[in-house]
């Protein structure tokens, strides 16, 4: 029998590693939560275009989050910028190229179409974890990632159609450039890589500064580019890297998905568009997946 004190003596760190994966899930889930709200939002607009859209909403996005920085560090605020270092170069660019593609994919294309390709994004995590960060994938995870995508084959193997080409080759942009991100922040270990994420938004509205005819729309798509600037943009991609400080990057990726899950719903509730019953079936097969991630992956290791 294991004496009371030794048992005691290892349930702290236990404790507290089960904690910081509970965090961190919490932390992913909210973030593709909160992201889950694009699609819907996009399909609201009047009439402005990829360009502008992009531009205001990434503005929308750099404006708060700087504002938020400004606070927190004062006087320390460009130190701040500066110490995120190369890591920080990577994860600006790669977020800041990722949203342009993101805005034209999900106007291109249809919903299911571009949320299965961006799915691809735990595969392209955990494959450059891999290599950039020698970063070990459980067997949990790799099942449930396995289960997810079989899921989200289901939901839009339907949905496909023809003559969206282009907005399917542009939907691999944004796993591509997340993945980039994820893995970034985690090889930048402990350093605060809100900065880096903050001048993603200038990455972002300059290509919609330089590449719009016109800045003009309507108040109500302003205010629609508004919300997706400070809630779905800004609120997503912070519960992301804040989680990304707790679990490794495809573990992340994978409780991202809750994103693909949520956002046929929302096009439902918003649009009236009602999901077939391949969608509804293979939400509730990610939604499992997400699930048993979340509980089986927050167990730590034996010996821990």
């Amino acid at each position: 029998m294991t004496p009371p004190g030794t048992q005691r003596a290892r349930n702290p760190a236990q404790s507290g590693g089960a904690r910081r994966r509970a965090i961190g899930a919490a932390l992913a889930l909210g973030g593709g939560a909160l992201l889950s709200l694009a699609g819907v939002t996009l399909r609201h607009m009047e009439s402005a275009g990829g360009w502008q859209i992009l531009f205001y909403r990434s503005l929308t996005f750099f404006a708060v989050v700087a504002a938020y920085l400004a606070i927190r560090y004062r006087a320390r605020v460009v130190d701040a910028f500066v110490q995120t270092g190369k890591p920080g170069i990577v994860v600006a660019l790669s977020l800041g190229l990722g949203s342009a593609c993101y805005v034209f994919a999900l106007l291109l294309t249809t919903v299911a179409n571009a949320l299965f390709i961006i799915a691809a994004a735990p595969f392209m995590t955990a494959i450059l974890g891999w290599l950039w960060l020698r970063e070990r994938v459980t067997s949990v995870t790799w099942a449930a990632m396995t289960f997810a995508l079989a899921g989200i084959a289901l939901m839009v193997v339907n949905g496909v159609q023809s003559g969206r080409l282009l907005g399917n080759v542009v939907a691999f942009g944004p796993p591509i450039s997340f993945a980039i991100m994820l893995v970034a922040l985690r090889r930048a270990g402990d350093r605060d890589m809100i900065p880096a994420i903050c001048l993603a938004g200038l990455v972002g509205a300059g290509l919609g500064l330089a590449m719009a005819d016109s800045l003009a729309i309507t108040r109500h798509d302003l205010l629609l580019c508004l919300f997706l600037g400070i809630v779905q943009y800004t609120g997503g991609f912070v519960l992301l890297a804040l989680g990304a400080r707790y679990l490794p990057a495809a573990e992340v990726a994978l409780l991202a998905l809750s994103e693909i899950v949520l956002a046929p719903i929302w096009v439902w509730i918003g649009v009236g568009e009602v999901p077939a019953l391949a969608t509804l079936v293979g939400g509730g097969v990610v939604l499992a997946a997400v699930i048993a991630q979340t509980t089986l992956g927050s167990r730590p290791p034996e010996g821990e």
